[in-house]
């Protein structure tokens, strides 16, 4: 009954709650980044979604204008805390976070819920397995169970791995202990870059 009927009413009320905060945290990140180098505030990618709709996500810009897309190894974004590509205010920002805040308007559009699967690129939806296709019979989630406990510091084929185990086990206690799990792996700021799994190699993507 949660997963079908209460979850997105539980998303969205605790979206509308989360507004006045994230209003006040977009504003004054969004003053420093148009200070910084007078780019756009806001990154929109496009994210895989529910049923394989593809939507845009937004997210606070932390790296500098037209910078490359890197990915690595394995297909995931590239992230470090020595990639060149980000900006000063952009390295805090994503070392706190802060630049997926603005996905609460997402949720409240319908696109994404609180908790749920990380999206993915939209080419990655010819990769799935029969069993990671039940990715997109949830909404994806500003934060999940890989991002929780293991931030960054697993494998895309791990993070797939947990994501079918959370849509298999949805539960409002479940989604509570990820919120929870989340802001304390936030405030501990650990396993933030993923560089380290990949040994180096990493490659430019065309855009």
């Amino acid at each position: 009954m949660y997963k079908n009927y209460l979850k997105r009413t539980f998303d969205l009320i605790f979206a509308l709650i989360l507004m006045p905060l994230v209003l006040i945290i977009v504003t004054v990140c969004g003053v420093l980044i148009k200070l910084e180098d007078g780019g756009s505030v806001f990154y929109l990618g496009k994210r895989l979604g529910k049923d394989g709709k593809v939507f845009k996500m937004y997210k606070l810009r932390t790296m500098k204008v037209n910078a490359p897309d890197i990915r690595n190894n394995d297909g995931s974004t590239y992230n470090s805390s020595e990639d060149p590509r980000l900006t000063v205010i952009g390295k805090f920002i994503r070392k706190t976070s802060i630049d997926e805040i603005p996905q609460v308007l997402n949720v409240i559009k319908g696109d994404m819920a609180i908790v749920g699967p990380r999206p993915d690129l939209p080419e990655v939806i010819n990769k799935y397995s029969i069993e990671q296709k039940k990715k997109i019979t949830v909404r994806p989630g500003i934060t999940g169970y890989s991002q929780a406990y293991f931030r960054n510091s697993i494998e895309m084929n791990t993070k797939f791995k947990n994501d079918v185990y959370y849509i298999e086990n949805i539960s409002l206690m479940l989604d509570i202990k990820i919120i929870f799990k989340t802001l304390t792996s936030i405030l501990g700021r650990k396993n933030i870059y993923n560089s380290d799994l990949n040994d180096g190699n990493i490659k430019k993507v065309k855009k």
